[in-house]
């Protein structure tokens, strides 16, 4: 059930609704349907960081939806990064003894977040994620995503056998949260946790979902992005300070 209390709910979704649009409202409708018939003490946390110059209406639409809704926390401020500042951002307002952190672009089925999360708290996991086994979001994503991948097992992991390191949902323990030292403003956010969880030697589970396609606007990730994954990996593996 929703948390309306001010102590700290047992699980608090952090949702990346950037330029979501309506879609939003269905999400969110979606997502607390789940959590409530998983029986879950819960808050949300709704970033909708916004471009300076933008007339998206998102951040509109995502405080209408927590209107009236105490268990709802919205972060709207006008972006000073990419993905990796929308999704530090929610997590440093979570207060649930877990963490999930989703896309709120509707790619993945919203019952991952409870079957996750289910996982973790049975195994006694420090974080679990998915790995996208089907995708249908198209061959050049999927080369992409897989020369990635093995890029980032060859650098990071090599014994650890690890799978789709971008894949969502993400949920982790307040305790392996609080061990992360996070600071990518970019696409790397992803890749950061799990560098930082293997550091630390973090219990990680995996488990298997869908990637539907993106019917309602064109993928984010270019090039550069690409290039920008590839140049952060070499960073944190050969000069970053730990």
């Amino acid at each position: 059930m929703p948390s309306e209390t001010n102590i700290a709910p047992e699980l608090s979704v952090v949702v990346l609704c950037y330029r979501a649009g309506y879609y939003i409202r269905d999400f969110v409708a979606q997502l607390e349907q789940e959590l409530v018939e998983g029986g879950i003490d819960f808050e949300l946390v709704l970033v909708a960081n916004y471009d300076g110059d933008s007339t998206d209406g998102t951040p509109e639409i995502v405080h209408s939806i927590a209107e009236g809704k105490p268990w709802i926390k919205v972060i709207s401020k006008i972006k000073q990064g990419r993905m990796g500042w929308d999704m530090r951002s929610g997590l440093e307002a979570a207060t649930g003894q877990y963490i999930a952190v989703i896309d709120g672009d509707g790619q993945m089925p919203l019952s991952d977040v409870v079957r996750v999360y289910r996982m973790l708290v049975a195994g006694n996991y420090d974080l679990v994620k998915t790995y996208r086994a089907q995708r249908q979001d198209g061959l050049y994503r999927q080369i992409l995503s897989k020369t990635y991948n093995v890029l980032f097992r060859l650098i990071f992991s090599p014994n650890y056998p690890l799978h789709d390191i971008n894949s969502k949902p993400k949920v982790m323990t307040r305790a392996a949260y609080e061990c992360f030292h996070l600071a990518s403003n970019d696409w790397f956010t992803d890749a950061e946790i799990m560098i930082e969880a293997l550091r630390n030697k973090l219990h990680i589970g995996e488990l298997s979902t869908v990637f539907y396609k993106n019917e309602r606007r064109k993928t984010l990730v270019n090039y550069s992005t690409i290039l920008e994954f590839t140049v952060n990996l070499f960073y944190y593996r050969f000069f970053k300070k730990r």
